[in-house]
């Protein structure tokens, strides 16, 4: 199977937020922006397997700043890490104020997708080409956080024995 570049499933989503997003306050729910981080990353996990891909697990999302109605939410999302029909993908979540062009790094999650093919059976994704200097950054924490996540569940399975 021919490799895909992390480039190819690389995107950029964004959205101006509303007050049907916000609660009494103004701040956008995180709900809200946990769906579009979910959304967005599965895009990019579909686009580089041309399969359904489903969401396995979302690593911890701390939020750093609030996200106001009227700003724009811009979420830029690409694969860290490709295993066999697994994949990581990352995603940084921006504010703008469109207004006076502020812009806030609001949050960064990983997430997990694993493709599937039409009868809900994993099915192998294509390997992961890294071409920059940063994709190769990537590529080596998301391996680092991928035993750590082994290292849990192993650890979760003997406390339950």
């Amino acid at each position: 199977m021919e490799g895909k570049t992390v480039s190819y499933s690389r995107i950029i989503m964004a959205m101006q937020m509303n007050p049907e997003d916000a609660n009494p306050a103004g701040n956008v729910h995180g709900g809200v922006i946990m769906k579009y981080i979910d959304t967005a990353a599965g895009v990019v996990a579909i686009r580089h397997a041309r399969k359904i891909a489903v969401t396995a697990s979302i690593d911890r999302l701390d939020f750093h700043f609030p996200v106001y109605v009227g700003d724009l939410l811009i979420l830029k999302a690409s694969l860290n890490l490709v295993g066999r029909s697994s994949m990581e993908v990352g995603v940084r979540v921006e504010a703008e104020n469109i207004l006076t062009g502020e812009i806030r790094h609001t949050a960064s999650a990983y997430l997990t997708f694993v493709a599937l093919d039409k009868n809900g059976k994993t099915v192998e994704v294509p390997p992961l080409i890294s071409e920059t200097e940063e994709d190769r950054t990537r590529n080596c924490e998301a391996l680092q956080r991928k035993r750590f996540r082994m290292e849990q569940k192993t650890a979760q399975n003997c406390a339950k024995i």
